[in-house]
């Protein structure tokens, strides 16, 4: 809910208005009182368009049809005048979400909740079709979720199937993504029934999953999909898969009748609440906060002259005042307030907390730092922590925010047990609205079911896990590409930069999955005619020297002129000894994994040389991140350390979707949804959801060289390699 605005009127027919519900490109829907004391929702079209006849014609038409269909699952038209200056109507209010909004903050339904909705709904449009009628614009958010079932709203486009107006050949009415394959092609004298049972089915499956069975993307592109291709039901229960492949056949004849939906559905249905928990508090509060509007008294406006604009600014009596007062805003910056407090919010100073006009503060939004901070990835973690910390003070001193960012600092020290004691304690602190982190990809693969659980957004920085269903985990944002990725730079340096015709890959067993995926993969890409690839592997307890010896004759045996190492640091060391011994002068290559200052310790000279492919930069290096550079050395006394720029940039990315959805709106699920909507560009990469395949980013891949006792950046690989 909003604050009324200055131009909105005080009271339409009988109802006294409270507070805006929304606003579209035709009217307003308002939050309204009647002379009884029952709360409605009243739809005010705009006075530009209620000039236009064809226009008025369809409100009327509107008014007609929610009066012709009588359910439960339909809310009902309560007053309404289409032939008013400005055409109105009213309907009863539900204070509770509707379904895109409630699978956007607390996640997909449970399958049980879905049975009841889809057999709910199919009732619903039953009266639909039993008043003669095709609904035609069945979407998530035309349906509201309420304690005892949904309620159906919006007949806006709702004709009889015969009607010629919205029939016209080539003519697309609906919304993408929920339109029937008729609708997507503009068939309109074949849009019968059988078009909202497609449209249920879409809705059904996004309610299940969370995601459109035909994808997102530009309307043309949606609209293809749904005409030409099958629908991506990945994630829907079993057990509800033959139903929904029926609803959403192409031909109109294939699909049931919303009866037969509804005795399918009803058959498998469970006794007790229709709704998850997360959803009934959702519906609580909302309820809560209509019923703590204060009463409205009658308005008085002083001294406006005609033309002039009245913001309301307060609704209950004030202390000298018996009447509820206005400010009077002229066509000047001039403000005169009549015993009032101005309502818009001001931004303090660079540096200080911003406070709402009257002094009040801005809403604090937690985010919590879930990192190693004290154990082997402490290095990693603390570089982190430093970079969130920058980012929350780079937002609270920015002028014009919305609210401030709170930090919570957890430290699992590298441990998966109390990663997951972590993840519970924020799970279960209702404040923390994401959490950036964990540092390792064994304390992530730990915590994911419980952050996914408790719809907590789970942004990484240096986690690089391979393989996880974002479909399922849709609250993990990975903001580096998985550790597969690596292979990208490792052949371009190999294949244009050496030119290399002879490779020898060194899978080191201590370093499990992640060493033998690197080999594998290189392998893979490089083997060709011209280029050949040795493998050979070092098994984890094979730690002395002879070992490492008799590993480095393999490779000059081998006449290789390259070489990489897929293990870790301490072993690299061992292994660039050993090379040296054996004479071996041609290319070296590591991962991240080995690039650690302890190697150029342990190597000496040995280590000259190596090249190493990360998902890290130096933001040093980059021109982008000079003013986050100055800004860390000011803060820290030091040059920022590897992942503290991605961590800085994470910590944004975060606060942009929160922005964009608003304080108010910033629950966890919605900020999960709202991360994939989010096209944030830091100063280390750009952030983007593209595919569950892809995740938020897949270019961000470097490579380091050591030289003179130091890692030089070479920079981005393709740069790098060219």
């Amino acid at each position: 809910m909003e604050p009324l605005r200055g131009a909105d009127p005080a009271r339409i027919a009988g109802y006294r208005l409270l507070r805006r519900l929304g606003a579209g490109g035709m009217g307003v829907v308002y939050l309204a009182r009647s002379g009884g004391g029952s709360l409605a929702a009243v739809k005010v079209i705009r006075a530009a368009y209620a000039q236009d006849p064809g226009f008025r014609a369809r409100f009327r038409r509107e008014v007609e049809t929610a009066g012709r269909v009588a359910s439960p699952w339909v809310v009902p038209l309560l007053d309404a005048e289409p032939d008013a200056e400005s055409p109105w109507l009213a309907t009863a209010f539900v204070p509770g979400p509707s379904l895109a909004e409630a699978v956007e903050e607390c996640g997909p339904l449970p399958e049980a909740s879905v049975r009841f909705l889809g057999a709910r709904l199919a009732e619903a449009l039953g009266s639909v079709h039993g008043a003669g009628l095709v609904h035609r614009d069945v979407k998530p958010g035309n349906v509201l979720l309420a304690v005892d079932g949904p309620r159906m709203i919006d007949f806006g486009i709702a004709r009889m199937p015969e009607d010629t107006a919205l029939t016209a050949s080539g003519m697309v009415v609906g919304s993408p993504g929920f339109l029937s394959p008729e609708q997507a092609q503009g068939r309109g004298r074949e849009i019968g029934p059988a078009s909202d049972v497609f449209s249920l089915g879409c809705l059904l499956a996004f309610a299940v999953t969370g995601e459109r069975p035909f994808g997102r993307g530009s309307a043309a592109e949606v609209l293809l999909r749904t005409v030409h291709d099958e629908p991506d039901l990945d994630g829907v229960p079993v057990p509800l898969l033959p139903l929904l492949r029926d609803c959403l056949a192409k031909g109109p004849g294939a699909r049931p009748t919303v009866t037969e939906v509804q005795g399918v559905l009803d058959r498998g249905s469970e006794a007790g609440g229709w709704l998850p928990e997360s959803l009934t508090r959702l519906i609580a509060r909302r309820s809560a906060a209509v019923l703590a509007l204060p009463a409205v008294e009658a308005t008085e406006v002083y001294g406006a002259p005609a033309g002039v604009d009245t913001v309301a600014v307060s609704e209950g009596p004030q202390k000298g005042a018996t009447r509820r007062r206005f400010l009077v805003l002229g066509s000047t910056a001039g403000v005169v307030a009549a015993g009032a407090t101005a309502p818009w919010w001001t931004a303090g100073r660079p540096g200080r907390p911003s406070t709402q006009g009257g002094g009040t503060r801005l809403p604090q939004l937690m985010v919590a730092l879930h990192a190693d901070l004290t154990g082997g990835h402490k290095t990693a973690g603390l570089a982190q922590e430093s970079g969130v910390r920058l980012a929350v003070d780079h937002l609270n001193s920015s002028a014009g925010r919305g609210f401030d960012l709170t930090l919570q600092v957890h430290d699992d020290a590298g441990s998966t047990t109390r990663a997951q004691q972590v993840a519970r304690q924020l799970a279960a602190d209702v404040r923390v609205r994401a959490v950036i982190g964990p540092t390792t990809d064994a304390c992530a693969k730990a915590v994911l079911e419980q952050y996914r659980k408790a719809l907590l957004p789970m942004i990484s920085v240096s986690v690089g896990l391979n393989g996880v269903d974002t479909g399922t985990y849709r609250t993990y944002a990975a903001t580096r590409p998985p550790d597969r990725n690596l292979v990208a730079p490792l052949v371009a340096y190999l294949v244009r930069t050496v030119q290399a015709h002879r490779t020898v890959l060194i899978d080191d067993a201590a370093e499990g999955d992640f060493s033998w995926e690197i080999c594998a993969g290189v392998a893979e890409a490089v083997g060709s005619g011209q280029r050949t690839t040795t493998r050979r592997t070092i098994a984890a307890e094979d730690d002395g020297a002879d070992d490492f010896r008799a590993l480095a004759e393999s490779v000059t045996d081998a006449d290789a002129d390259a070489v990489l190492f897929a293990g870790g640091h301490a072993r690299a060391a061992k292994l660039a000894r050993a090379l040296r011994a054996v004479g071996y002068s041609g290319a070296r290559l590591a991962t991240q994994r080995a690039l650690d200052p302890r190697f150029l310790t342990s190597a000496r000279d040995a280590g000259e040389g190596w090249v190493f492919a990360t998902a890290f930069l130096d933001p040093t290096r980059v021109t982008a991140a000079k003013s986050f550079v100055s800004a860390y050395r000011e803060r820290f006394g030091a040059a920022p350390p590897w992942y503290s720029a991605e961590a800085y940039d994470a910590t944004l990315f975060v606060a942009r979707a929160i922005t964009t959805l608003g304080p108010s709106r910033a629950e966890r699920g919605a900020i999960v949804g709202r991360l994939r909507e989010t096209d944030y560009r830091g100063i280390t990469k750009r952030l983007r959801y593209t595919s569950s395949s892809t995740g938020y980013t897949m270019k961000a891949l470097y490579l380091f060289q050591a030289s003179g006792g130091r890692f030089r950046f070479l920079g981005q690989y393709e740069d790098a390699t060219a």
